[in-house]
């Protein structure tokens, strides 16, 4: 990589303010807050606001939580087609320690509304079952292990950040210039202690990565079996955490279409890396439906009461058009939309269909929960609805926009190695030059320098 480039990718990592993230998403947490106190007025709409809070917690727990998955991944297979977007999956670190404190506000405020139900099963449960099931246990076993992956998470980010915050250090404002030298103070001494920090960095991504399949897989159990105790599946767990991870694919797709051209770094962001997310967007679309085919088959197959009905009363009667709209946003639309190339390489399809399986998962977090806690015959929707889902939105967007404000939004070292190979590309034959052609790729060298975004 060129002197003029690194620079320009230097200069880029610390230009990003993400004001409308910081404006709309502080606009929507207060307006969710308002309407979630609001809603508090009645015992029916409370409990109807408690569920989709325990709701929104899972979904955003589980897109914070899957997208520091996906950088744990790149760095178990020494991924190298990521170096330009890998930063805005880790930005959303900053979301998990909110998630802790929603925990704690649903376990001391609102945990008779959203554990009540499973609270009247108690009686009928063995007394093993109905331990495991007690609040203060539960309590312990989410919190400690959430907070275990929210210290692996940000040990893993912070490493990964490190070398790019020594590398801006001299090009940032004094309060930020403090904060990176204090940070990476030892840094870049000598080889041996790169190495070594490299080394760390490694060892990290698997830890996180076998941690997350356990915590999350505790969470799927206690977030969601929990509320219908007498159900159960196995494969609930793995059902949960990948479709987190699904989700923070997909995600990864939006932030990276806007944060590159903040950042103004969008030509770098070529179709052939937009085509590999894609790629990944549409496999884990295709693994989360034989993970759903695969609940269900068993459970059919078995035609006991006790597992049949949680299933029978989300795809007949009052929930079914939820069901229905669930299938064809997580499966269905995304599928055939990113069937071909074309679409995964194209900027606003492929946000489309990111959105459109956002949404859909939104709706399947709320067809896990919400028949199981609510008295209602099927879905409703209201204030009691919006607020929760506002407040948890705008929180999400502002602990993006912080993290983006704070540290480096793009790796110079990583998107060196990810432009030095896309540059090999054009000279050489590989297995899927069928569907590459020579502008789908970017030469780092022969890519120019841009005016300089103005250092912050």
């Amino acid at each position: 990589m060129s002197t003029s480039m690194r620079e320009r990718l230097v200069e880029s990592s610390v230009a990003g303010r993400y004001d409308i993230f910081l404006a709309v998403g502080g606009g929507f947490a207060v307006l969710g807050l308002i309407l979630f106190i609001m809603a508090m007025g009645t015992a029916p709409t409370a409990l109807r606001a408690w569920h989709l809070f325990h709701v929104n917690w899972l979904y955003f727990t589980g897109l914070a939580g899957g997208s520091v998955a996906f950088v744990a991944v790149q760095k178990i297979v020494n991924a190298r087609w990521s170096g330009l977007m890998i930063r805005f999956a880790e930005a959303s670190i900053a979301f998990l320690p909110v998630s802790l404190i929603a925990l704690l506000i649903t376990f001391t405020v609102g945990y008779d509304a959203v554990y009540g139900p499973m609270q009247l099963a108690f009686a009928e449960l063995p007394l093993s079952k109905a331990f495991w099931l007690s609040r203060p246990f539960m309590f312990v076993r989410l919190f400690g292990g959430l907070s275990v992956l929210t210290y692996l998470g940000w040990r893993l980010v912070r490493a990964d950040m490190i070398p790019d915050m020594y590398a801006a250090r001299g090009v940032v404002a004094e309060g930020r210039r403090n904060l990176f030298e204090r940070w990476t103070r030892g840094y870049g001494k000598s080889p041996e202690a790169i190495a070594a920090h490299e080394l760390g960095i490694r060892r990290l991504g698997p830890a996180y990565a076998v941690v997350y399949a356990f915590v999350f897989t505790i969470v799927a159990f206690d977030g969601i079996m929990a509320l219908q105790p007498h159900w159960f599946s196995n494969l609930l767990g793995g059902f949960y955490f990948m479709g987190s991870f699904l989700g923070a694919h997909m995600l990864l797709a939006l932030m990276t279409t806007y944060g590159a051209n903040h950042l103004g770094f969008s030509d770098l962001v070529s179709p052939k890396q937009r085509h590999d997310l894609g790629k990944l967007c549409f496999g884990f679309t295709v693994f989360w439906t034989y993970l759903l085919w695969a609940q269900f088959l068993v459970i059919w197959y078995g035609n006991l009461p006790e597992e049949t009905g949680f299933v029978f009363a989300r795809l007949w009667g009052h929930w079914r058009p939820v069901g229905t709209a669930v299938g064809l946003g997580m499966f269905i639309i995304p599928f055939f939309g990113l069937l071909g190339v074309a679409p995964k390489k194209t900027r606003p399809v492929l946000g489309f269909f990111a959105t459109v399986s956002l949404s859909a998962l939104w709706l399947e977090r709320y067809l896990l929960v919400v028949p199981s806690v609510s008295a209602l015959p099927g879905p409703v929707a209201g204030i009691p609805e919006v607020g929760p889902t506002l407040m948890f939105l705008g929180l999400y967007l502002v602990c993006y926009a912080l993290f983006a404000r704070t540290f480096p939004m793009v790796s110079p070292r990583l998107a060196a190695i990810t432009l030095a190979v896309e540059g090999a590309h054009l000279h050489t034959a590989g297995e899927f030059d069928h569907e590459e052609g020579p502008g789908d790729y970017v030469a780092a060298e022969r890519s120019r320098p841009r005016d300089r975004p103005p250092s912050r």
